[in-house]
């Protein structure tokens, strides 16, 4: 590999930028590092070039380690948006300049300038000033002075975004084929989603400091894992759909019999249905894909080649819809059409259209939504508001559903609402919030979110199992929740006491094979911690050093629940996530 980063972090005022991020990146790829604003995607590439030190992983570059490595001795080059030319140096003196600082011959120098200016279109303009080129030929010249010196590495940060869209595109083609007749491994960092697709051979998409997703570009934009991804790398339309045997039911109406599967447990999941696969016609019947739902017309946009439609349900509420491109609830769905969808069927604002869709995907994200949970209906709304759930719905895109159970906590009363448990129960910490937890987990909840009534967004989150049934849904669900935070996460193994030092290498091995399975099945990254004790009070006492912490915990067993979980549910200290897998 030329490029191995094994969870690089990085902190400003305590707060990670780049948070646990490991990455390989082969020989002669051209990787595109894409994210928004703020999301570390910068940082990590200063961190590659030597520019910035970590504080905590390693990074090497074909095999050789450089984590602490001066940034000249590292062989890298690097490109800035901005040039960063010398002004007072002509074309071949920009050039030449990392070749004379290494003591290069004049003859060798002339040799190289020639063959980069050749190789970037510049050829003749060796005596010219920066201020006397464009700004595409500036850049040009800043990839060339990044080539001279032969480095392993070329590393490119935003270099198109203060150039015009046809300047840009230019620009773009003449460094992918540069890049392919050097070999040279490439890291581009953008936020231009169009840049990265033309450019990229896997895209690394980055959120809150965390790698979120890696892969190809059509499989990421075709098949994304996450919520953030799927809205991010192009136009979605997020739904709360249900899974059943059936196919993929949405609202009344199974929209997906392809996704068929006789022998699959019905439940809610997110879906992603990109504007291009939703079909308008006049009438159901008129319809070549599955049908939704009836619809009208919002908005029609021309956007050149295609055409921008949004389309309000007219029974929206039995299908929730989470999210569109700018990632507000709503209950329109995006549509694009083709010129020749739109000369079939033209459509017009105000008019009514029946709704079909072409394709479904699924995400494999465990949380769908919440559901607030309480003795009755002015209780749920409350806690529907408490700041730290209010929030996570907000990053999670998804909503907060209402159920009010008076009997909840009474041993056994049966649940008042005859339905099952959707989404991730929350109930608020409270006296007695263990025996309410056990309560609930008895009756059908799966996933349970306490809930302090002032707990800030966490900063680290901890995670812990208590049985291996209970391992993979466990990391499932806190890789579902870190994707939408930019906390650190630690699992912690914890062993009785008198285990200490008899087999210390049974535990070690648990920790690692935890964060191996975290990492290939979930792309989560955490660290890992060794404690020995009893689980509760570890826990506690984990979770008391420090402030804005989270844990979540997987069961198995809910014998004397209740009184084990009790010092860490009731009293409203910490926020605790409970995923259980076993028999109600």
């Amino acid at each position: 590999m030329s490029i191995t980063l094994d969870q690089v972090t990085k902190r400003y005022a305590g707060a990670p930028v780049v948070n646990d991020v490991s990455l390989d990146i082969g020989d002669g790829e051209f990787f595109v590092l894409l994210g928004p604003s703020g999301s570390g995607k910068s940082t990590l590439l200063r961190a590659i070039a030597g520019l910035s030190g970590v504080d905590h992983g390693r990074i090497a570059l074909h095999g050789r380690d450089v984590t602490h490595v001066a940034a000249r001795k590292r062989g890298v080059g690097l490109v800035f948006q901005n040039y960063a030319l010398f002004g007072h140096m002509t074309v071949a003196e920009n050039i030449e300049f990392a070749l004379r600082v290494r003591h290069m011959r004049a003859k060798a120098r002339r040799q190289r300038r020639q063959e980069l200016l050749r190789l970037v279109a510049l050829e003749g303009l060796d005596e010219r000033l920066p201020a006397q080129l464009s700004g595409g030929q500036q850049q040009r010249v800043a990839v060339a002075r990044a080539l001279a010196h032969k480095p392993e590495v070329l590393l490119l940060d935003e270099p198109f975004g203060a150039l015009d869209a046809k300047i840009r595109e230019e620009l773009r083609r003449t460094i992918r084929q540069v890049q392919r007749e050097l070999g040279i491994t490439t890291v581009l960092v953008t936020h231009d989603q169009e840049e990265a697709f033309a450019m990229a051979d896997r895209i690394g998409i980055m959120n809150l400091g965390r790698l979120l997703e890696m892969g190809e570009p059509h499989d990421l934009y075709s098949r994304p894992a996450t919520r953030f991804v799927a809205t991010f790398l192009g136009a979605a339309n997020l739904i709360l759909a249900r899974r059943t045997p059936d196919g993929i039911q949405m609202g009344a109406n199974t929209v997906a019999a392809a996704e068929r599967s006789p022998g699959v447990r019905e439940r809610e999941v997110v879906a992603v249905v990109r504007p291009e696969e939703v079909e308008v016609a006049a009438s159901r019947d008129a319809l070549s894909s599955g049908y939704f739902a009836r619809g009208v017309v919002h908005e029609v946009v021309f956007t050149g080649a295609l055409e921008s439609l949004r389309v309000r349900l007219e029974d929206g509420a039995q299908a929730p819809l989470l999210a569109q491109a700018d990632g507000d609830a709503s209950t329109s769905l995006l549509v694009t059409r083709t010129q020749h969808e739109q000369r079939g069927f033209e459509v017009h604002p105000g008019q009514s259209v029946a709704i079909g869709v072409r394709r479904v995907h699924v995400l494999p994200t465990p949380l769908s939504s919440f559901t607030a949970c309480a003795a009755s209906a002015a209780l749920t709304d409350t806690l529907s508001r408490q700041p730290l759930l209010a929030e996570l719905a907000v990053r999670m895109k998804t909503r907060i559903a209402m159920r009010a159970e008076p009997q909840l906590g009474v041993p056994d009363a049966a649940c008042a609402v005859d339905s099952p448990f959707v989404g991730t129960t929350a109930i608020a910490s409270q006296t007695d919030c263990a025996h309410r937890a056990e309560w609930l987990l008895r009756r059908g909840a799966k996933d349970l979110l306490v809930v302090p009534e002032h707990a800030p967004v966490p900063q680290r989150v901890l995670i812990h199992w208590m049985g291996e049934a209970a391992r993979s849904a466990t990391l499932a669900v806190s890789a579902s929740v870190l994707r939408h935070l930019s906390a650190e996460a630690v699992y912690v193994g914890i062993f009785p006491e008198q285990t200490a030092g008899a087999h210390p290498q049974h535990g070690m091995r648990e920790l690692l094979d935890a964060r191996s399975e975290a990492h290939l099945a979930h792309g989560l990254e955490m660290r890992t911690e060794l404690r020995f004790g009893d689980v509760a009070p570890q826990l506690a006492r984990r979770l008391a050093e420090a402030p804005a912490q989270m844990l979540i915990v997987g069961v198995t067993e809910l014998t004397r629940f209740a009184q084990a979980f009790r010092g860490l549910l009731d009293g409203g200290q910490w926020p605790v996530l409970i995923v259980y897998r076993g028999s109600p």
